[in-house]
């Protein structure tokens, strides 16, 4: 009896080491630039202090990490919002905030991808100004900008020739807020070039990302979409269905981490790398010994 009764016990520990080391395996995904490098480097190095077997595969391109994650290759990433809606689910139209979280929460998860806590961390396009400029101006809204044009039609514009060309940038920005550059007064260059050139004062106006860290350090002033033209590219992280069920306690780690992200939090985290040079594993392990979480 007591000999069946230790071979029970053994086939159960056996068993429970088995789900243990299959539970703790994680996948981190991450994008090809920054902030999402950033952001694996975060997620990788919490998720080791919380006892988890972590294979980190950043820098993909979006559609591949994507991919990778509805095939089951991946298991974490953090995705934006507007990303998810536009370009992996082909929804058109404009939405609040969080009309998108909640549309690309319900289409993803009957694809087995569940969206956790969304940040306020909202990387999404937007039109800046060297600050000084924009004050002597007058500028603080697209809409303020889209009467110095009309008026004085005096300003150049930087940006990145994908923006120019799509069928959801500067076209329909222009018709939004109704004014044009001038062919003149558009200068065509690759997304980094357009940080520099601004601080430069090669142009007067400068397409950006939201959180680049940038921004802050060049002091750029970031010009209200007070139309709301641009959709909500908000931060969140995204986790396959199976891989939560087998870890719920994941939601509450990544949710901890994506409540204290925000716009500012995001770009200062960023410009510690482009700007700095400092390396990313080392900003990700400064942040999270700030905020307690290793």
């Amino acid at each position: 009896m007591l000999k069946t009764l230790k071979t029970a016990l053994a086939g159960l520990a056996l068993v429970g080491t088995a789900m243990g080391a299959q539970a703790a395996d994680i996948v981190v995904g991450g994008k090809n630039f920054t902030e999402q490098q950033l952001l694996s480097s975060i997620t990788e190095q919490l998720l080791e202090a919380k006892g988890y077997d972590v294979d980190n595969r950043a820098g993909m391109g979006s559609a591949a990490v994507r991919q990778a994650m509805e095939n089951g290759q991946i298991d974490v990433y953090w995705e934006y919002t507007g990303t998810s809606l536009i370009t992996y689910n082909k929804v058109e139209g404009t939405f609040s905030a969080d009309e998108t979280y909640a549309k690309v929460k319900e289409m993803d998860g009957e694809k087995g991808i569940v969206w956790l806590d969304p940040s306020k961390a909202n990387n999404t396009y937007a039109l800046a100004m060297r600050a000084a400029d924009a004050k002597e101006k007058g500028i603080e809204s697209l809409s303020d900008l889209a009467e110095r044009v009309n008026n004085e039609g005096d300003l150049t514009f930087g940006s990145n020739a994908e923006f120019y060309a799509r069928a959801d940038g500067l076209k329909p920005l222009q018709d939004a807020y109704g004014f044009e550059f001038g062919r003149s007064n558009v200068k065509r260059m690759d997304t980094g070039l357009v940080y520099q050139a601004l601080k430069d004062g090669q142009v007067d106006v400068g397409l950006v990302f939201a959180t680049d860290g940038r921004i802050p350090a060049f002091d750029f002033t970031v010009l209200a979409d007070d139309k709301g033209y641009f959709p909500a590219y908000a931060l969140a992280p995204v986790v396959r269905q199976e891989v939560l069920d087998a870890n719920p306690e994941l939601a509450g780690t990544l949710n901890e981490v994506a409540a204290i992200l925000n716009d500012d939090v995001m770009a200062a985290l960023n410009a510690r790398v482009d700007v700095e040079k400092v390396s990313v594993e080392n900003v990700a392990a400064e942040f999270l010994k700030e905020h307690g979480l290793n």
